[in-house]
Formats: C-alpha cells, sequence, structure tokens
C-alpha cells in the first residue's frame, strides 16, 4: 500500500513537471513603431528578431504590438495582452505619454513591465514596473559638464512640450545649481509640430552661448533646422532621446557638431577595450546590423534587448514559483528582477533594488557628436 501511494506520488511529480515545461513564457511588446517616434520604434521592434526564443528552458513567446503613439491605444493593448494573451511581462511603452497610461495597468494586473524611456515614478506604488533608459539627470550631467569645461555662461532651451521635455530641463537645472551657467529661455513644442520657427526667433532673442534641446527620434532635428535657417553659430546639445541615424538623415548639415549623451551601445566599436559593457554590446549591434544593414545602427534596439535581459534574469527565480502564465509566475518573476545584481547590458549594468528599478551609474553614458554626418565618441 505504501509503496502504490509512493508510487503515485512520483508520478504526480512527474506530471507536474511535464506540464511546466509545455507552458510558454508569454512576452508582450507595447512599441510605437509609427507615429511621430516611429524612427525610434524601429528599433525597439527590431531588437525582438534578436531575442532568445527560450529562457531557463522554457520556451518564449513575444507578441508585439504597434500604439502608434497614442496612450489610449496603448492601454487598450496592455488590457488585451492581459485579458487574452496571459502574459507573464511587458517590453516597452518606450514614450512618456504611452509609459505613464500603461504603468498603472500593470501593476493592477500585477504583471511586470520595463518600460525604455526615461521615466521618473515611485517604486514603490508602481512595484512591477522597471525602466532600461538612463535616468535623464544621469545623461544631462554629462551635457552639463560639458558646458561647464568650456565656458558656458547661458542657456537657451527647446523641447517637448511634455513630461520628457521637462525631465530634460529638469536635468539641465539641477546640473546647473550652483555654477555660473543660467537658463536663459525655455521653449516648448508638440511632438507633431512640423516646424519650430517661432519658439527658436525668441529663444534667440536672449542671445544664448549655447542652445539645449529636449525633443527625441526624428522631431528632436527641428530646431537644429530651424537654428541652421536663422545662423546660429553657437554650440547646439541635444539628449540621449535622438541619437540614431534616421535624426542625422532629417538634419542634414544643420545636425553637425551637435553634441548629445547617450549610451556606449550606439558606437560600441570605438569604445575603449576597458569599457565593461563593450563586450555585450559588440555582440549584440554585430548581429543587429548583420540583420538590418550598416545603417540601422542605433540605441533604442538596446532598451528593447536589455528589457529582455533583466526579464531573462529574473525566470529561473519565477520557476520555482510556478508555471508560466500564473500569478505566482509573475509576483515571483518580479521579485527575481527587483535583485538583479552587476547584470552586463548593451547601455550599462543595471543593479536592481527595492528602491531603485533601473540601477545605471555613469558607465552607462558617454558623451558623441555628430561629425561628418555619423556620431562619434567624445573623449
Amino acid at each position: 500500500m505504501i509503496g502504490r501511494i509512493a508510487g503515485v506520488l512520483v508520478t504526480t511529480v512527474i506530471l507536474g513537471s511535464a506540464q511546466a515545461a509545455w507552458a510558454d513564457i508569454t512576452i508582450g511588446g507595447i512599441l510605437s513603431i509609427t507615429g511621430p517616434t516611429a524612427a525610434q520604434g524601429v528599433g525597439y521592434k527590431n531588437a525582438f528578431d534578436l531575442m532568445p526564443k527560450e529562457m531557463a528552458g522554457q520556451k518564449v513567446n513575444y507578441i508585439v504590438r504597434d500604439d502608434g503613439g497614442d496612450p489610449a491605444v496603448a492601454v487598450s493593448i496592455a488590457r488585451k495582452m492581459i485579458d487574452e494573451d496571459h502574459v507573464d511581462a511587458f517590453i516597452g511603452p518606450a514614450t512618456n505619454p504611452t509609459l505613464a497610461a500603461v504603468m498603472p495597468v500593470a501593476q493592477e494586473a500585477h504583471v511586470p513591465v520595463v518600460v525604455m524611456a526615461p521615466a521618473l515614478f515611485d517604486v514603490h506604488k508602481y512595484t512591477f514596473a522597471f525602466d532600461t533608459a538612463q535616468p535623464t539627470t544621469l545623461m544631462i550631467k554629462g551635457v552639463v559638464d560639458h558646458m561647464k569645461a568650456h565656458g558656458v555662461k547661458t542657456v537657451g532651451f527647446i523641447g517637448y512640450s511634455d513630461g520628457f521635455g521637462d525631465q530634460v530641463l529638469d536635468g539641465l537645472k539641477l546640473g546647473a545649481a550652483g555654477s555660473d551657467i543660467t537658463v536663459v529661455d525655455d521653449e516648448r513644442f508638440a511632438r507633431t509640430d512640423t516646424s519650430v520657427q517661432p519658439q527658436v526667433l525668441k529663444a534667440l532673442t536672449h542671445k544664448p552661448d549655447v542652445m539645449m534641446l529636449g525633443g527625441s527620434a526624428t522631431p528632436g532635428a527641428l530646431p537644429s533646422l530651424a537654428l541652421a535657417q536663422r545662423n546660429y553659430k553657437g554650440q547646439v546639445y541635444n539628449n540621449h532621446g535622438v541619437v540614431s541615424p534616421a535624426y542625422i538623415q532629417v538634419g542634414g548639415q544643420a545636425v553637425e557638431g551637435v553634441i548629445a549623451p547617450t549610451g556606449p551601445l550606439v558606437v560600441y566599436d570605438q569604445l575603449p577595450d576597458s569599457n565593461p559593457v563593450k563586450a555585450v554590446a559588440t555582440d549584440f549591434m554585430t548581429r543587429y546590423i548583420a540583420a538590418f544593414g550598416p545603417q540601422s545602427r542605433n540605441a533604442f534596439a538596446g532598451y528593447s534587448y536589455d528589457a529582455m535581459l533583466i526579464i531573462q534574469a529574473g525566470v529561473p527565480t519565477a520557476l520555482k514559483a510556478g508555471a508560466p502564465g500564473t500569478q505566482a509566475f509573475r509576483d515571483a518573476l518580479r521579485d527575481g528582477m527587483e535583485h538583479v545584481s552587476n547584470l552586463i547590458g548593451t547601455h550599462g549594468i543595471y543593479n536592481m533594488t527595492p528602491d531603485n528599478h533601473n540601477g545605471m551609474d555613469e558607465r552607462a553614458r558617454v558623451m558623441v557628436q555628430v561629425v561628418n554626418q555619423s556620431w562619434k565618441l567624445m573623449p
């Protein structure tokens, strides 16, 4: 009798293990593949082609949908993925308006979400949210350090009229605090605008030494185009949201000489061998360029890939708690992601804690400049 019971128990364990092996991990991608920031969205999307088909021995399914940059559409996609696709985690959204709309939905459903734009959020409120993009303050500090080293006194600002524009301006002011640098003007434009001539004209009345821009993707080139038309000769700085070949294609000679911070991935082949992310960045971007061509190099694909790496790091912990598709799995996945330590990604090294769901430091930033119509690493 005891032997029969033991046999039943062993059979149950074996069947349970088989059922767990049959379950697939499902990851949903919510991306702005069309719309004003499509130049970014294509990079985010293409990275999914290079993601692993298995994590810790479990098959992974990726479902990618386009929100067109519309927060309402992003929310609709998120709810459908939760209710119908039973996703275990989200990669994206990747714009501030869309991620701000989706994070509460993911939190309510207790589904981990890795957003890919610099987001300011309370990690104790949004415990299921993580971010692979460098904090704007970290990136803009590199810009301000360059300004200080070159004796800049006055800065004009032209940026998006949304949360991202606010973050860039706040980072500029924070970095300049206590120095001789003064922000003399604050002009804004919408992501869908096709011209910023009025904003540029107003900014130039203050005769700033340099201009700091707070847009992203190809619309981020609009102020440079308008400044060139007005024959502005001062240094123009931009932010990490514009660092891609598409920005240079749109801006042309108007963006020649622009200085911006970015993650190491964009200039992986210019990094010194001592850079701790060079190996991972080189491996990823080499495969990416092989798949999508030499003009496809961009920073944005790396944020998607790093999001996958963070999720992948949490999967072994999650599998100990339950099968994919269950709340036990998603809860444990979140816990595993929150304890990621010294994870080398394409953009930096991630060290998550309960108080920090980004975990990046200055190793995630380099300074680049447009030289002869390509991005070059600055000393």
